[in-house]
């Protein structure tokens, strides 16, 4: 019998990563395929998911929201590991009312970090993607020890809007003795000026143009500070400016490696050992384009397969590549949903019927 990997990333709006697969999964199950269900991710939505399908244990925590409200989040553990979620902890999908681009912290990042800590984790790997925040990394650290001080002593407000007034930083409450953070990052932006993490991600999280100064600003102020403190400035170190700053703190505060997180997230969950026992791969997500084949979590799941002489077949919702282009990059086909549902909204709110389809289609086509 055909054994098939299915290792899709989530179709945004319209199922996650775990339901994905196992849609694709009793499609080629009915095609008389064996399929194994393996969600992927690469560090925003869905990573902690991702470690939980592939048999981490679930762990759950209360932790600060992103505009302070206490939120339930989960980690996910295995051995002397952790995986931890921004998104899910303080992130954009937090948000219940209008967006908070100047009071939107990430202390709940730091929330988490610690209870993972505390739980017993001595490597914790860091999902950054989908914040709400662009506070540099200064609710995280306050949340697990650091204190972020304006001139009179007092705690700055939380939020990007805060840190125009940062005076002082003390470190002394900072303990992550034997602890390695490692940080899934996908993007090279400095934490400032014009490629900063205001200027080039704040109105994605609804800063208007005099608030992109200010927060700017902000983290000029916030990074000066931290070079006092540390003997060390790394605004300009790529990476940064991910996550509103986050990034930037990770490193320079945290000692944090920044590394690709599908590559990351892939290595988490086994996907070369699940490789060496298949015949076909299954990837994908809601939108194949050219931002895809740019390291996100299909493209990689790709590379690996294709190292290893194993044919891929990307199921997306839609796509903007030709089939030449597609091969061009070794991909053996393209299936998208829309092939078979023409109108958008129908499907994106039938993709789990409209993937099970396909599981049958690739199975009928490959097997």
């Amino acid at each position: 019998m055909t054994r098939v990997l299915v290792a899709p990333d989530k179709f945004k709006g319209s199922a996650d990563a775990a339901e994905v697969a196992s849609a694709l999964a009793r499609g080629l199950r009915t095609a008389g395929a064996e399929a194994v269900e393996l969600p992927v991710a690469d560090g925003g939505d869905g990573t902690v998911a991702a470690a939980l399908a592939a048999g981490w244990a679930l762990e759950t925590v209360t932790v600060s929201g992103p505009t302070g409200e206490p939120v339930a989040t989960t980690f996910a553990r295995r051995g002397v590991d952790a995986v931890v979620e921004m998104a899910d902890a303080c992130g954009m999908r937090r948000l219940d009312g209008p967006l908070a681009p100047m009071a939107a912290s990430s202390r709940g990042l730091g929330d988490v970090i610690a209870a993972a800590i505390a739980d017993g984790a001595m490597r914790v790997v860091v999902g950054i993607g989908g914040s709400a925040s662009t506070d540099g990394g200064a609710g995280m650290v306050s949340a697990l020890g650091a204190r972020v001080r304006d001139a009179a002593g007092a705690p700055v407000p939380a939020g990007g809007a805060g840190l125009a007034d940062v005076a002082s930083l003390d470190l002394d409450g900072l303990d992550l003795a034997g602890v390695t953070l490692e940080v899934a990052c996908d993007v090279d932006n400095p934490l400032t000026g014009p490629e900063g993490a205001a200027a080039v991600y704040a109105p994605q999280k609804g800063a208007d143009l005099e608030q992109v100064r200010t927060l700017d600003a902000g983290l000029t102020r916030w990074a000066d500070v931290v070079a006092s403190t540390t003997g060390r400035d790394l605004r300009d170190a790529a990476g940064a400016g991910a996550a509103g700053g986050v990034g930037f703190a990770a490193v320079a505060l945290l000692g944090a490696r920044l590394r690709s997180g599908a590559d990351l997230v892939l290595d988490l969950v086994g996907l070369d050992a699940a490789l060496d026992e298949v015949d076909l791969v299954i990837t994908g997500e809601g939108a194949f384009d050219e931002q895809t084949l740019r390291g996100k979590a299909p493209a990689v799941v790709a590379g690996r397969a294709r190292a290893r002489g194993v044919p891929v077949v990307v199921v997306c919702g839609r796509t903007t590549l030709s089939p030449a282009r597609a091969r061009a990059e070794g991909f053996a086909e393209v299936l998208a949903l829309t092939d078979l549902e023409s109108d958008p909204d129908r499907c994106m709110a039938d993709a789990p019927q409209l993937l099970e389809r396909m599981g049958r289609a690739v199975g009928a086509r490959f097997l």
